[in-house]
């Protein structure tokens, strides 16, 4: 997607997020005003209630409180350009890139929980890839929801690419291990694999995503290469305590934060990052197949305060 395009989406989508967090800084800023510590105080309050998280509020805090002490921050400075710096400082450290299989198909585990948007990802996640220019095929590992497979062949056929699939009730490993020996034999440059919907109680599900993993790492040396998990921005700080849990059975390599548009609780992002230490890679924004974009901290900060 274009770059100016993405920014007046991301824009528009981040309109709750502007009025709770943006504006809710913004107010704190009159003509004279001191940083002083009722300053950092309404600072503080503003952030966490944007769902920006403990952690990366009190850095942000504590950036501010030092650079008053050597006084490079005066009450004629542009206070709000040091807080965006710092946001951007915030979100800019993890490695965002995506890791690629040089000798062979890239695989990329998709979880979450039911409800998320994890399957419309994994529609999203296609578009992306062919747009790129390069082929792409579906795996519905998803045997545990009777209409999984429907509507993930419903987002292939509009997006325009291959899905394997075997009965309800399957077992998903067999599903994982045809995929991935059909990607192989096709040549095939990403497979995209859709799980079930979980949450961190089920315990059976969540061991079923460390078999997945392992039959995949049979078929194809080193997948999968990455492991996304949607979480859902529109859950706040619960998805904090879902991406936790998923953590403790499979090693999560990035984010995708999906329903931006839908929330004020947009300010995840940066929790997600500093609570988590897992990268957020993606961010979808609207209905359609094309609404989603690698995430850049330059473009969603700006888009914030746009």
């Amino acid at each position: 997607m274009v770059l100016g395009k993405w920014l007046g989406r991301l824009t528009a989508g981040l309109t709750k997020t502007r009025s709770k967090l943006a504006d809710g800084v913004r107010s704190l800023f009159r003509v004279g005003r001191r940083v002083d510590a009722e300053f950092l105080e309404e600072l503080e309050e503003t952030l966490i209630l944007g769902d920006v998280g403990v952690q990366a509020t009190l850095k942000i805090i504590d950036d501010l409180q030092a650079r008053c002490r050597d006084r490079e921050i005066t009450a004629d400075d542009d206070l709000l350009a040091v807080i965006k710096n710092d946001l951007k400082d915030s979100l800019g450290e993890a490695d965002r890139s995506l890791a690629t299989n040089p000798h062979g198909p890239t695989v990329y585990l998709i979880a979450g929980v039911n409800g998320s948007g994890k399957t419309t990802a994994v529609a999203r996640l296609a578009r992306l890839f062919l747009d790129e220019g390069r082929s792409v095929l579906l795996a519905c590992c998803d045997t545990f929801r009777a209409a999984a497979d429907e509507q993930l062949r419903i987002w292939s056929e509009r997006v325009g690419v291959d899905m394997v699939r075997h009965k309800p009730g399957a077992d998903p490993g067999a599903v994982a291990y045809d995929a991935a020996e059909a990607a192989v034999a096709r040549g095939i440059d990403v497979l995209l694999v859709d799980t079930a919907g979980r949450l961190h109680t089920q315990d059976h599900l969540m061991r079923e995503l460390g078999k997945i993993r392992n039959v995949l790492a049979k078929k194809i040396p080193g997948a999968p290469h990455e492991v996304l998990l949607v979480l859902d921005a529109t859950t706040g700080q619960n998805a904090i305590a879902q991406a936790k849990q998923f953590r403790s059975c499979i090693d999560v390599t990035g984010v995708f934060l999906a329903k931006l548009d839908g929330t004020a609780k947009g300010g995840i992002v940066l929790a997600v990052k500093q609570e988590l230490g897992i990268p957020v890679k993606f961010v979808g924004i609207g209905e359609g197949a094309d609404d989603v974009a690698p995430f850049d901290p330059d473009t969603f900060v700006e888009a914030l305060f746009a």
